[in-house]
């Protein structure tokens, strides 16, 4: 059994390939039927407690329904696959406990281990999917630093050997068992956190050389994604719902807002640590200067009803609309929070607009570096989630033709591709 794992930012998945190298990916259970992504999220819930009373982390879907339904003190944690590239965050506190951003990870890969040993047989060994770049917030690369702590995880996770593999790269050999003859592919690989982008020889010709990995031509990444999309979305059509422009005198001065209150609510998982006895007391002390109070108490509303999750939820929604749409309506209803806003396809282009600029720019520049001309790729593989974008899509479109691009796989090729590779890396 070869076996893949795809820890990603928001979703991670799971393969097994057969001695054949077909692969097949682990479903996963959830209250609306099999799904084959797992959300990469965990929850402390005081009500759900082991046989020796310890809170017991739940993973994924269970998580959200502990999340959203549970009567009792929950925590949630979403995105932390971010945090491998922080030297500052060793271990958090939940509800008494203390665990290491190693701990937290190996919760999900453990997981994943054991819904792919339902099928069978002990995983002691696996290829893990990685960014070509892990980047810092301070746009430092740290990858010895982060594939370090990703190789504790795994071992805490009871997997003492695991192989890396870049993320397009897996991408690549998903798309690779469409081949019938041998094609030049750029794999352009769009996941929450990073984008990154492969340049690779692809085909029955691959499998007669000498080494897998002198069929790439060169590799490219850059920390921005799905969840950058969503920022922006958040930062330019929802922050002045929630009082971003709003202002209060202060000595005879008109002040704006404090700044550092919405680069939280631009990060939903960040939402969380506004909810403090000093930032209620200062937001509640603003709502009586401000000029739209009502907008202060929506905001405050938000972060006391803990309805963070609810609203990115929504975002992921409206820009799901809008890659099949010119526009849509952002509904956001749970009470005492209630957000309706119409938004355009333009409009939210324009939003992500720097981020637009610097993928088109990594592509353009692994192009340079190869010394690639445009006519010399075959094929545009695009996959993951926000290869969905029209406006993503249209970088590549503009390069090398809407004729060239393909897609497909766009939760799922990473882990079937590295469930692939597996069988390259430890067959015989």
């Amino acid at each position: 059994m070869f076996v893949g794992m795809d820890f990603g930012t928001t979703n991670s998945a799971v393969a097994v390939a057969n001695d054949a190298g077909v692969a097949e990916v682990v479903r996963f259970a959830t209250t609306t039927g099999p799904a084959s992504t797992l959300r990469s999220v965990l929850s402390f819930d005081k009500a759900h407690r082991d046989a020796d009373r310890r809170i017991r982390p739940l993973v994924g879907h269970d998580a959200i329904e502990a999340y959203l339904h549970g009567d009792g003190e929950c925590r949630f944690l979403q995105s932390f696959k971010s945090y491998l590239t922080s030297r500052s965050f060793s271990s958090t506190s939940i509800l008494g406990a203390t665990y290491s951003l190693e701990d937290l990870v190996a919760l999900i890969v453990g997981h994943l281990r054991r819904a792919a040993e339902a099928g069978g047989g002990r995983i002691e060994r696996v290829v893990a999917g990685r960014p070509v770049r892990f980047v810092a917030e301070g746009g430092e690369t740290e990858d010895a630093y982060a594939t370090g702590r990703l190789v504790e995880a795994f071992a805490k996770a009871g997997i003492g050997e695991v192989v890396f593999e870049f993320e397009p790269i897996a991408a690549a050999y998903y798309y690779e068992s469409t081949l019938d003859r041998d094609q030049t592919v750029l794999v352009a690989d769009f996941g929450g956190g990073t984008s990154d982008f492969c340049l690779i020889r692809l085909g029955p010709g691959r499998a007669r050389l000498a080494r897998p990995e002198d069929a790439i031509i060169g590799t490219a990444g850059v920390g921005i994604a799905g969840d950058a999309f969503d920022r922006r979305m958040v930062e330019h059509g929802l922050s002045e719902h929630f009082g971003k422009y709003t202002t209060y005198e202060n000595d005879g001065k008109v002040l704006p807002m404090p700044a550092w209150v919405y680069a939280k609510l631009e990060r939903w998982h960040h939402i969380a640590f506004l909810n403090a006895p000093q930032t209620l007391r200062l937001l509640r002390d603003l709502q009586r200067q401000v000029e739209h109070p009502h907008q202060v108490e929506q905001l405050l509303a938000l972060i006391e009803h803990n309805l963070g999750y609810h609203l990115y939820r929504a975002v992921e929604q409206a820009k799901l609309e809008l890659s099949r749409a010119g526009e849509t309506v952002f509904s956001f209803d749970h009470d005492p929070v209630t957000v309706s806003r119409r938004i355009t396809r333009g409009e939210f282009e324009g939003w992500i607009g720097n981020e637009l600029v610097a993928i088109e720019t990594c592509v353009d520049d692994l192009l340079a570096v190869t010394a690639t001309p445009t006519a010399k790729v075959d094929r545009v593989f695009l996959t993951g989630g926000s290869s969905l974008v029209p406006a993503v899509r249209a970088i590549f479109a503009r390069r090398f033709g809407e004729d060239r691009i393909s897609a497909g796989g766009e939760f799922i090729s990473v882990a079937s591709g590295l469930a692939q590779r597996a069988r390259e890396a430890f067959r015989g």
